[in-house]
């Protein structure tokens, strides 16, 4: 059964061991996703503007974010700005969720987009508070039971925290 795995890593380094300790295990890029604020200055949105986010949600791209080679691996990494929540840098497929959640609303943007991704919203307030406080998500979508143990071996041998499991219904 596919199932979505998720945690939180405290700092950039935690979060780009996880992703590459998922890489090595052979999870493809397409299935992870990072969800982190952006803490640069504004003088650094004005590097590099490409992204897969819908158009008007970018404010950034992969030039200066200060992030290393492991979730540059990873598809689809860019900076967008939510209205009324602030900027982030999202990779995998947390980007285009947050790009509709950005065009589409100014409040909740990162709550509504993790409930559209399956995770009840006591979870997705939850995780949303931890993000704000500068903290990071990494969820990994798993197609089996064997790849969701290896993805939650993975965070737990990287201490990440609030690791949980949805089931993701299939279409």
């Amino acid at each position: 059964m596919k199932s979505a795995v998720y945690c939180i890593a405290k700092t950039v380094e935690q979060a780009e061991k996880i992703v590459l300790d998922l890489k090595q295990a052979g999870c493809p890029a397409d299935d992870i996703s990072v969800l982190l604020p952006d803490r640069r200055g504004s003088k650094d949105f004005a590097h590099e503007h490409n992204t897969k986010a819908p158009e008007g949600a970018t404010a950034g791209g992969v030039a200066g974010l200060g992030v290393g080679a492991a979730l540059g691996w990873l598809v689809g990494i860019g900076a967008l700005a939510i209205p009324g929540v602030g900027p982030f840098i999202a990779a995998g497929p947390i980007m285009a969720a947050l790009g509709g959640a950005a065009v589409g609303t100014a409040t909740g943007g990162i709550i509504g987009a993790l409930v559209g991704l399956g995770i009840p919203e006591f979870e997705a307030k939850r995780y949303d508070a931890k993000i704000r406080e500068g903290n990071i998500l990494i969820s990994v979508h798993t197609e089996d039971s064997k790849q969701r143990s290896v993805v939650e071996d993975i965070f737990k041998a990287n201490n990440a925290d609030d690791i949980s499991t949805r089931h993701e219904a299939s279409v």
